[in-house]
């Protein structure tokens, strides 16, 4: 029995698994997808427990360069052993040096210090080695957040080089449609509240498209009221004592107005986005949710829609995505159209063997990161080349014009062109074109234009 015992978790070590990393303003977590088993599951912190939040701060402890993470850096600092270093992220993303018990650091380095030592925690639960891919999912993935991210990559000394990155609203909507259809075939809607702001997304399909596109709509965070009384964890302070209780559960007195304030205050944010609209679920995620403070906002969300309350979502959707990736299931039947991808398809028109022909360059739904193109093309006539957007959001195409001053004349056909596409934006690309030249008739002039598009 024993040795049976010991075969199944040496097979269990040998799978092949697949991590996503959610990687939070204050917190990350870490969830991990053995491939071939049905669902993630989420890193606990504390065995046996719910807890998957791992503080995002760093520890420096005094006079030695000795580094402390997480739970155990906060600890450290309290006692006054080290110097405390918080705000990962916003340092990374300003690239200035970080000051810490005298000395000069790196905040790329910084930041790549504590996911390389949170990422050991997953020894304990699956073999390392055996690592097929990473998926990093964030808030905020603007172009700085990406070059932090790809500083990053390069130097976990991971055993993949199969990482990746996405935003929160991107793992939302991989979360998602990998759950039974009818949780979100009328769409769904997600509550991020984190005791000080809100965040929502919705997410909607347009059916009237091959293949089915998906959007989801971002409303700009906003702030509870100020007369919520919330602490920074989503926790209540008493009136009349001014302590913190636990968990909100056992405020009495004036606070039940506070409480009260706060559930109106959410039910009215729910009824801007559920109400009068068809919605199959809502999401409830963050720790702002925690107490009992949910009344009349949750009665009406419940009416007709199934709720859900978590706070692990964002990271399970990062497996599923790098899942995909991995297994090469990629998007069939949908395309996702977030504010991260590019909503337009982008060619041009070509002659083939004669024959007018569509070339294309870049389709919709891809990432503005990770896609580019380069390709070359012979001018029939004329010194500009032409590229066709196609927008998915059911507007006219529209053909863009590109001059190329000073390309030598030639007769038709002898104009070799090298040409690079590449987004800066999903709503921004830049356009490269080099004068190939043509063969030993013609050899190149040297010539090279650049210019940037609104897509």
């Amino acid at each position: 029995m024993l040795l049976d015992k010991r075969e199944g978790a040496g097979k269990r070590n040998r799978e092949r698994f697949v991590v996503g990393y959610d990687l939070g303003e204050d917190y990350a977590q870490i969830s991990y997808f053995a491939l071939g088993q049905d669902e993630p599951e989420t890193l606990a912190v504390v065995t046996g427990t719910e807890q998957y939040n791992i503080p995002l701060v760093l520890c420096k402890r005094s006079e030695v360069n000795q580094w402390f993470y997480g739970k155990e850096a906060l600890r450290h600092a309290a006692s006054g052993d080290g110097v405390l270093v918080k705000d990962l992220i916003m340092l990374a993303k300003k690239g200035e040096p970080v000051e810490a018990g005298g000395d000069s650091f790196d905040p790329v380095a910084l930041l790549t210090l504590f996911i390389k030592r949170s990422l050991s925690l997953l020894s304990l639960s699956v073999s390392l080695p055996n690592l097929d891919g990473v998926m990093f999912t964030t808030g905020c993935l603007d172009e700085r957040m990406v070059e932090v991210l790809s500083r990053i990559a390069a130097n976990l000394d991971l055993k993949t080089g199969s990482v990746f990155f996405q935003s929160h609203v991107e793992s939302y909507y991989y979360y998602t449609l990998h759950q039974p259809a009818e949780l979100w075939t009328s769409g769904s809607v997600l509550f991020d509240f984190d005791g000080r702001r809100l965040e929502t997304l919705r997410l909607d399909l347009n059916r009237r498209t091959t293949p089915v596109v998906v959007f989801i709509d971002v409303e700009e965070s906003v702030s509870c009221p100020a007369d919520g009384g919330e602490t920074a964890d989503g926790a209540f302070l008493t009136a009349d004592k001014g302590e913190e209780t636990q968990d909100g559960t056992n405020v009495e007195g004036p606070d039940i107005f506070k409480r009260r304030a706060l559930d109106q205050w959410f039910l009215e944010m729910a009824r801007r986005k559920c109400g009068g609209q068809a919605v199959s679920c809502a999401y409830l995620i963050g720790d702002g949710f925690k107490g009992e403070w949910m009344d009349d906002s949750l009665r009406f969300l419940c009416r007709g829609k199934r709720v859900f309350q978590g706070n692990n979502l964002y990271g399970k959707g990062a497996c599923y995505a790098i899942r995909d990736k991995s297994e090469g299931e990629g998007e069939k039947d949908y395309v996702f159209l977030g504010p991260d991808r590019l909503r337009a398809n982008i060619g041009m028109k070509a002659l083939r063997k004669g024959v007018d022909s569509y070339f294309a360059i870049m389709d919709a739904g891809v990432n503005w990161y990770e896609a580019g193109r380069e390709f070359d093309v012979i001018l029939e006539e004329g010194n500009s080349i032409s590229i066709i957007l196609t927008p998915l959001n059911g507007r006219e195409p529209r053909e863009i014009h590109m001059i190329l001053d000073g390309l030598p004349e030639r007769p038709a056909r002898t104009v070799r062109l090298r040409v690079t596409v590449e987004l800066l934006s999903a709503d921004r690309m830049k356009v490269g074109v080099r004068d190939m030249g043509f063969g030993e008739l013609f050899p190149s002039s040297g010539g090279e234009w650049m210019k940037e598009f609104g897509i």
